[in-house]
């Protein structure tokens, strides 16, 4: 189905480009949201008609969208989550956990602007994208950290995902071979004790 846009829409078009879609994507999508009008002589003459107010509502939003994307851009949240020794979350972090935590901390963030390539599932520091605007992306930083006091040391630059990390001491230090074996004895020596 071909389809003129009223809006740019990423991986797609800008707005007034006529494009081909695929039938579902243009019904179930595009024209519900108010994203696009299908492509007939009516709609064209329609649109021609509308251009300049679409354009001044586009040029609105877009700044309304940078004065939040100046605030938001590089800021870092704190997301406080269980996870094993070896920093695998329990769960995971979804679109909708940072758009709740971007949310509480006074920004208007859908989970539908999150722009995540697959869920988080590991502690660490991690930047995900955030679209405001299809003209108007930030990114900012999730410190996924086990408690507030780790969440505390990673952003000072140490990893946590080790259990050496975690309990501050080798653990392992009594599995040292040298607990075991005398290395200065001669091979084929026996203890007589």
């Amino acid at each position: 189905m071909e389809v003129i846009l009223l809006e740019r829409i990423s991986r797609l078009g800008q707005m007034g480009e006529t494009v081909k879609v695929r039938d579902g994507y243009a019904r179930n999508f595009l024209l519900p949201q108010g994203k696009a009008l299908r492509a007939n002589d009516a709609n064209k003459k329609k649109f021609e008609g509308q251009r300049a107010q679409l354009e001044a509502r586009n040029l609105e939003r877009k700044s309304e969208a940078q004065k939040i994307a100046d605030l938001l851009d590089g800021k870092a949240f704190v997301v406080v989550r269980s996870a094993g020794e070896t920093g695998q979350l329990y769960g995971s972090v979804s679109t909708r956990d940072i758009a709740d935590l971007v949310t509480a901390e006074g920004f208007s963030v859908g989970r539908n602007q999150v722009e995540l390539n697959q869920p988080i599932k590991t502690i660490g520091l991690t930047n995900v994208a955030i679209s405001l605007h299809p003209e108007v992306e930030v990114t900012i930083t999730l410190n996924i950290a086990r408690s507030p006091d780790e969440a505390e040391r990673q952003a000072k630059g140490e990893t946590l995902t080790t259990a050496e990390a975690i309990y501050g001491e080798d653990i392992n230090e009594n599995a040292r071979p040298d607990a075991f074996f005398d290395p200065n004895a001669e091979e084929g020596e026996e203890d007589a004790g």
